[in-house]
């Protein structure tokens, strides 16, 4: 799970991650055998059986610094990933963070070039809300809507969906999968661990190699295995 990548110098929620850093993450990976994929495609793979060597990359709120940090080192060593954007907040800012600096983020033409350049696009909700604590006209909003904004922007099938804050409850993950989201992704989902709540593992700057490996063991140590995948 990452977020944006750039300049870290003020970053009271730990959210980004330097290029340099990123680079050698990714590097980090390939030298072990395993590759960066959209979760789309890690999905997919597992369902068939496949998928041992695969690691999902997913970068939550679609900050416009995707596009000239991330997505070139992505392609540079061979991965994939899916990026979560907010269709209520083209071109605007991460203006539900209270502390740090204002982040812009992707217009639809910059996720429309993140698309074409194989990136998996998914919902991140329409404007950034903690959906358990939504009522049902938002909700909705949240998540039908910004699905149905999101495929005729891109011209292509929306599957997945990701908590913002990462914070779900059994009302969030109905109304994401009764939207019709193959898909939905949180962090720590306890007892509603499953397609609709897949755990993930934050990445942060101070993930050097040894955390890295520790986060790796840890995760398949910690979260029960997705049913069915």
């Amino acid at each position: 799970m990452y977020h944006s990548v750039g300049d870290c110098s003020d970053d009271p929620y730990r959210i980004t991650v330097t290029p340099e850093r990123l680079e050698r993450q990714l590097g980090w990976l390939r030298r072990r055998g395993l590759r960066g994929v959209s979760v789309a495609e890690l999905l997919a793979a597992r369902a068939r059986g496949e998928g041992r060597r695969l690691v999902g990359l997913t970068f939550d709120d679609g900050y416009a610094d995707f596009l000239d940090h991330a997505l070139p080192l992505l392609d540079r060593w061979g991965c994939g990933a899916t990026l979560f954007v907010l269709p209520g907040r083209l071109g605007g800012d991460n203006a539900w963070d209270p502390l740090g600096p204002r982040k812009p983020l992707l217009t639809a033409d910059g996720i429309r070039r993140a698309a074409r350049g194989g990136v998996e696009i998914g919902s991140h909700g329409l404007t950034h809300v903690d959906l358990t604590k939504a009522d049902a006209k938002t909700l909705r909003a949240e998540t039908a809507e910004s699905r149905a904004l999101l495929e005729e922007l891109v011209q292509a099938p929306v599957d997945g969906f990701c908590y913002p804050y990462g914070t779900v409850d059994r009302r969030a993950v109905d109304a994401v999968r009764d939207a019709g989201y193959g898909y939905a992704c949180a962090i720590d989902p306890g007892p509603l661990n499953g397609p609709h709540a897949l755990p993930r593992v934050h990445i942060g700057q101070n993930d050097n190699a040894p955390r890295l490996f520790l986060k790796y063991r840890l995760h398949r140590l910690r979260r029960r295995p997705v049913e069915g995948l």
